[in-house]
């Protein structure tokens, strides 16, 4: 039977039972023990893709010693003693009846490699949970200066981890994850961000000249439906080039039916007349809540994804990769926004051999604006 922790009976909490994996690296131990030359079959994985320390000393142990004779190692426990004293460097826990036992529940060493692609998908759900959780954490460091380009940063990583999944396993087409409920994001700081939307909008409604110099930001990326139509409103009564001021703004809207939700047209109004500082300022200042809000909801998308087992690490990229796909949209209106424009990549000329190779200068890339 497979070696399991001992229960808690001393009034303390429960230990939960292991986790499958946890049986699944005891078979594969237990069969690189009983066949050494067997771990040249369990490619893919390394020491970090296990679930415990002692496994991961075990495993370590195993591929850096010298193979033992087949004949010999059948014959005595030698090799199996040099094992224990290396791992115990690692996992001074471990003994060797704990060796033993891995070597009796092993039920076919020549699964080996079925054994270590478990473990390595397994590890690869792991690696994933952890980079989302990372990018949940980056999008509520406040001590960070620049909070946009850290959380881009890390949805890179989370994108990385993806990629590598997705060479060991490729996804395979129409192969979508189980429909998971995703943990709600953390509750935001409306009051600052419905007073700065109502700004925006005085603003805009102010200067409609300046409407134009921030299509890169959505009626979607405000807070407060009534702030997204009443942003609709106004792009599109520029659109038309039609007047705009706080009471064709407010017929427009009447128009569109957002007054049907008990809103007072007199305190729309006076809400409309207060404008403050310019569009671009305001409006970048939503686009950035609205940016760091997609990559949260990005993140716990997957991280719940990857918190169900039942997923495959094919599903896992899919769905990722979907997910994933949402950040990538929000953070070309950002570059536009800021005017972050990645830098042009120098394309080779075609050369003749009638022609002499001939160099240009490069193109000089507006500098970027600093993000605030």
């Amino acid at each position: 039977m497979p070696h399991t922790p001992e229960p808690n009976n001393e009034g303390l909490d429960p230990v939960p039972p292991p986790h499958l994996v946890f049986y699944v690296e005891q078979a594969l131990l237990g069969a690189l023990l009983l066949d050494p030359h067997r771990a040249d079959e369990a490619s893919g994985i390394g020491p970090d893709s296990f679930s415990t320390d002692a496994h991961a000393a075990l495993y370590r142990a195993i591929t850096s010693l010298p193979r033992p004779d087949a004949a010999e190692h059948a014959k005595n426990t030698r090799w199996l003693d040099r094992v224990l004293a290396a791992a115990r460097e690692q996992a001074r826990g471990l003994s060797p009846s704990y060796l033993h036992a891995l070597v009796q529940v092993c039920p076919w060493p020549s699964h080996a490699p079925a054994y270590a692609r478990m473990v390595e998908a397994e590890h690869a759900r792991r690696r994933l949970q952890t980079a989302a959780e990372r990018l949940v954490h980056t999008v509520h460091d406040v001590s960070l200066a620049h909070p946009v380009q850290a959380a881009l940063t890390e949805a890179d990583a989370l994108s990385k981890v993806v990629d590598d999944i997705a060479h060991r396993f490729p996804p395979r087409g129409g192969v979508l994850p189980r429909a998971t409920a995703a943990a709600p994001p953390a509750t935001p700081n409306l009051v600052e961000a419905v007073e700065e939307e109502r700004i925006l909008l005085a603003t805009a409604t102010a200067c409609p000249s300046e409407i134009a110099s921030v299509r890169w930001l959505l009626p979607d990326d405000l807070v407060l439906p009534l702030h997204a139509g009443l942003w609709q409103c106004l792009t599109a009564l520029d659109r038309r080039n039609e007047p705009v001021d706080p009471v064709t703004v407010l017929w427009e809207a009447q128009q569109r039916g957002l007054m049907e939700d008990g809103s007072n047209p007199g305190e729309v109004l006076r809400m409309l007349a207060e404008p403050a500082a310019s569009v671009e300022h305001w409006g970048e200042r939503a686009l950035q809540r609205s940016l760091l809000a997609t990559v949260e909801h990005t993140a716990r998308r997957i991280e719940a994804y990857a918190g169900d087992r039942a997923n495959t690490p094919f599903q896992l990229v899919v769905g990722a990769r979907r997910a994933l796909a949402a950040v990538s949209s929000v953070r070309v209106r950002w570059q536009h926004c800021t005017k972050a424009v990645p830098p042009l990549q120098r394309r080779p000329e075609a050369t003749t051999r009638a022609s002499q190779p001939t160099t240009r200068t490069a193109r000089t890339v507006r500098s970027t604006r600093a993000t605030r």
